[in-house]
């Protein structure tokens, strides 16, 4: 299993103060934490992300990434893998 680096984090929204926050701003400051892990044996990208909801909602973040996230799946088609989400350890896709 190989680990991948940081794409979507809080260290991605700029200073400003947070009641000027955009959608875009509280969704990547809301991502606590995320791991993109690919299994190559069993040909499985799982991307977990931990989501703060006080910050913004789960439906906030697909409201943005859904077409990401789909994009993600059928790129994992492509290669003959399958794609798994996880948010705050529920399965998501």
């Amino acid at each position: 299993m190989h680990d991948i680096g940081n794409a979507i984090n809080r260290s991605r929204v700029r200073e400003k103060p947070k009641a000027s926050f955009d959608i875009h701003d509280r969704v990547n400051y809301a991502v606590t934490n995320q791991t993109l892990k690919i299994n190559t044996e069993k040909m499985v990208i799982l991307l977990n992300l931990q989501i703060d909801t006080d910050i913004c909602s789960k439906y906030e973040y697909f409201e943005i990434f859904l077409q990401r996230m789909l994009m993600c799946r059928g790129v994992a088609d492509l290669l003959g893998a399958t794609f798994k989400l996880t948010a705050n350890g529920a399965k998501v896709l």
